[in-house]
């Protein structure tokens, strides 16, 4: 492995959480845990008339690569809708196993030292997984 595991980037984009707040109002609210290390996130989330994220807010318990990972979901998921965001999702889980090239996502490549440790996929994962959840509940009940 040639980075570390924590570095400034990775605890830069941590604390970049905080510019997502949590919003009571979002019209799609989703809550998801990681089963293997308790990592949790609420994710609220608007979207425009055509299914696309708008504006997206976090509580995330989780370590700093979970944090990470949902700010770079935050930061780039304007503009997306469902489709894009289950292949991202795709994308990094495939990248984790080995089958996939670093997945097409802003800022992923400093998450790259991660993928040594399967014990925090999960945590990376969960920002993901909450966000389809709210799309999937806006595409239900459309």
């Amino acid at each position: 492995m040639s980075a570390p595991l924590y570095n400034r980037d990775i605890l830069a984009l941590a604390i970049a959480t905080a510019d997502y707040l949590p919003n009571p109002d979002a019209r799609y609210r989703a809550s998801k845990r990681a089963p293997l290390c308790g990592s949790a996130i609420i994710l609220d989330l608007d979207t425009d008339e055509s299914g696309r994220v708008a504006r997206v807010g976090l509580h995330v318990e989780a370590c700093a690569l979970g944090q990470a990972s949902a700010a770079l979901l935050a930061r780039h998921a304007p503009g997306h809708g469902l489709a894009d965001l289950c292949r991202a999702r795709d994308s990094i889980a495939g990248w984790f196993a080995g089958a996939e090239e670093r997945p097409d996502w802003p800022g992923f490549d400093l998450l790259a030292p991660a993928r040594d440790y399967p014990a925090r996929h999960g945590a990376i994962l969960l920002p993901f997984d909450a966000a389809i959840a709210a799309l999937e509940a806006r595409a239900a009940a459309a």
